[in-house]
């Protein structure tokens, strides 16, 4: 009887395919990847041709030996990696180093991990696509150059151990320049009014929000203006304009793709963008249900299509029929128009069986992979449902030909968001609106005025970093989580509150980044890069010619940099701080931390401690000299250098100057001088800054 060896790459889902598959079937898993380039040397042949070199990676030898006493037992060889680029360059790579025959093995792919799934991909087995290995062999190699070529004159510059990536890099510039952007932000003062009016028969107010004087809604800019609203409005009665009726419809959100699942975990689980991953592959892969075995309850988890089959459109139509009604089906669901940066390779992320509701296995669940599960089951579920009807009366009123209004809504049909709420919108009700009639007149309770002023961009989040190189078109759905990752371990970025910023030493490479190779980090320069990876796994370019054109720029950059590096002789800052240890001058060192001050005897002495950089400034509390300081995640502050008996810190640069209005220290901002205190709002030009420039 013939015998069939099912290759994988995870024990987890080797253990899920087996019982799919009759006793003919052996399945084993690689463990990941089998042959990689060496870590000790570029490994890729810049004189021949860029052929890269492929070595086993270290302790992969005994699954190696396991693997080949395998093959030779078997009449056919499976390969079941994963179906993407990366593993078909898996399977690949298997098939070297396992030195199996043409004849003997074939590729398999499936988007679930289901029976039918598997059984059907056996029917359909094909050779491996040379077009999706060589379109990741390119990406890899590309990266490969990049890191061994640059990561050097990061080490001359900064400090060994250093590396720069081709998409990381371009990640940290995005943060970077929206740190600069939030640094030289200047906020603009506004006001809101609000009218407390009191219809005739009732006793309760309403509130009504100022709209302007004219068609368009306007703003109020300055207490003036305010004062001068409310002067003309003066005791005058306010009388109903106009009453609309009208209703309002809500799509159903499209199901997940890889990065909008990223983002959603990210906003409504708290999970960083590598645990989302982690888990949806626990539940692609496989998970134990009682009485059913280990089963795979995602479709899989790397996708940048929102594509689902007619089978599972199907299905999700028979389950809402059943669970909620006819009414609550959405027809046809619409689909996102395919864009160019869209492969479309696989469905978009979903339930493999539509019965399994959450609840229903929340048992055989760990806590995250429930939370995560019934994220992507009920995002799915809505998807196939109809959209929300929302009715809503908007009630105008004017005073002195200034305009006023009011409005509500309320839930008519609830449609998908019966499982899924977007927004978190919910029916609003204020009491008495239903009975107000165009003409009647209302009397002015009292005017609600609040200050405001604008706020600086958003920083980045995970989500909103993931979402950006998406539509930029950089990286892939895999490529993201493993981007974000990077450039946070090389501790170039940290996370606080959600939050990413950049560290001094993030800094420090992006600048050097931005003066010797502006080209590498350009981002229509990266997302062209990504076009023509996507063009390779299609087949359309050979992927040397892609290396080919990219290699000369950017050893012309290399050799460049290199040589304005030589001619500028990097020497360590000698600073007035003087060792404790050995009396020597101490100087400036960079750590994975950023700066700090060492002994030059090193390694005689190793003498170390904090470096604090002094700005000029007073202490606003104490009169100690300001310094810049960087929290325990990197992110840079200043504060006074007799914490912590004074517990003064601010964000932003505080100077010299003291507000005219308040008398408050006020802090640098771009070429602006602000007031630190959050009501005042003075600012004016820094006019030191001019002179110096």
């Amino acid at each position: 009887m013939a015998k069939y060896l099912v290759i994988v790459e995870s024990p987890a889902k080797a253990k899920t395919i087996k019982k799919f598959l009759g006793s003919n079937y052996e399945v084993i898993a690689s463990n990941g990847h089998v042959r990689d380039l060496p870590k000790s040397q570029m490994g890729i042949d810049v004189d021949n041709d860029f052929e890269p070199k492929y070595i086993t990676i270290r302790g992969k030898g005994d699954i190696l030996a396991q693997l080949r006493k395998e093959v030779k037992k078997a009449d056919k060889v499976y390969l079941a990696t994963d179906p993407d680029r990366e593993g078909e360059a898996i399977s690949y790579h298997l098939s070297k180093a396992l030195k199996l025959d043409d004849k003997k093995y074939k590729r398999i792919t499936f988007n679930e991990i289901t029976k039918n799934a598997v059984k059907n991909s056996i029917k359909q087995a094909r050779d491996i696509d040379m077009a999706l290995v060589d379109a990741q062999q390119a990406r890899r190699v590309l990266d490969r150059l990049v890191g061994y070529k640059i990561s050097p004159l990061l080490w001359a510059k900064i400090k060994r151990g250093l590396s720069a990536g081709r998409v990381q890099s371009v990640a940290l510039k995005l943060i970077c320049d929206r740190e600069k952007e939030i640094n030289e932000f200047i906020p603009k003062e506004y006001w809101t009014l609000s009218a407390m009016l009191v219809p005739e028969k009732a006793k309760r107010s309403i509130e009504f929000k100022y709209m302007g004087n004219g068609s368009d809604k306007e703003e109020i800019s300055s207490r003036a203006e305010l004062d001068h609203i409310i002067e003309t409005i003066g005791k005058q009665s306010f009388q109903i304009a106009s009453i609309k009726d009208s209703e309002r419809h809500k799509k159903a959100p499209l199901p997940f793709t890889t990065s909008t699942l990223q983002q959603e975990a990210s906003s409504k689980l708290n999970f960083a963008t590598s645990k989302t991953m982690r888990i949806a592959q626990q539940l692609y892969e496989g998970v134990e249900i009682k009485g059913r075995g280990s089963i795979g309850l995602i479709s899989y988890l790397r996708t940048d299509s929102t594509r689902i089959s007619d089978e599972a459109a199907a299905a999700a139509k028979d389950y809402i029929i059943k669970n909620f009604g006819e009414d609550y089906t959405a027809g046809i669901p619409r689909a996102d128009k395919p864009g160019k940066k869209i492969q479309d390779a696989h469905e978009a992320i979903r339930p493999t069986d539509i019965t399994l509701s959450p609840v229903v296995i929340k048992d055989q669940l760990s806590r995250e992979q429930f939370r995560l599960y019934q994220l992507i089951y009920n995002r799915f579920l809505a998807s196939q449902m109809a959209e929300a009807v929302y009715s809503i009366k908007t009630v105008k009123a004017e005073a002195a030909g200034y305009r006023f209004q009011t409005s509500v809504s309320k839930i008519a049909f609830a449609g998908f968001t019966t499982v899924y709420n977007v927004d978190n919108e919910k029916s609003e009700h204020i009491a008495g609106i239903k009975d107000l009639n165009e003409g009647d007149l209302l009397k002015l309770e009292d005017f609600d005025e609040k200050q405001h002023f604008t706020q600086p961009p958003a920083r980045y989040t995970e989500a909103l970093l993931v979402r950006t190189l998406e539509e930029l078109g950089i990286g892939r759905p895999s490529t993201y989580a493993p981007t974000i990752s990077t450039i946070q371990n090389r501790r170039y970025i940290t996370k606080e509150n959600k939050k990413l910023y950049v560290t001094e030493l993030g800094e420090a490479v992006n600048q050097i980044m931005e003066q010797a190779f502006p080209v590498i980090i350009d981002v229509n320069f990266t997302a062209n890069l990504e076009s023509l990876l996507d063009k390779i796994g299609e087949g359309a370019i050979e992927w040397k010619v892609v290396v080919r054109n990219f290699y000369p720029d950017l050893d012309a950059a290399v050799k460049k940099a290199e040589s304005e590096l030589q001619s500028i002789k990097i020497e360590d800052e000698v600073t007035d701080e003087v060792c404790d240890e050995c009396g020597r001058n101490m100087v400036v060192k960079y750590g994975p931390h950023g700066k700090f001050l060492a002994c030059p005897g090193f390694p005689e002495c190793k003498f170390t401690k904090p470096f604090f950089e002094k700005t000029g400034v007073p202490c606003p509390k104490c009169g100690g000299d300001i310094v810049i300081k960087k929290t325990r995640k990197g992110r840079r502050y200043y504060g006074c250098i007799n914490a912590p008996e004074c517990d003064f810190m601010s964000w932003a640069k505080p100077s010299k100057e003291k507000c005219p209005v308040c008398g408050s220290y006020m802090v640098e901002k771009g070429n602006k001088l602000l007031c630190s205190a959050e009501n005042c709002g003075y600012s004016r030009d820094n006019t030191e800054k001019e002179k110096q420039a």
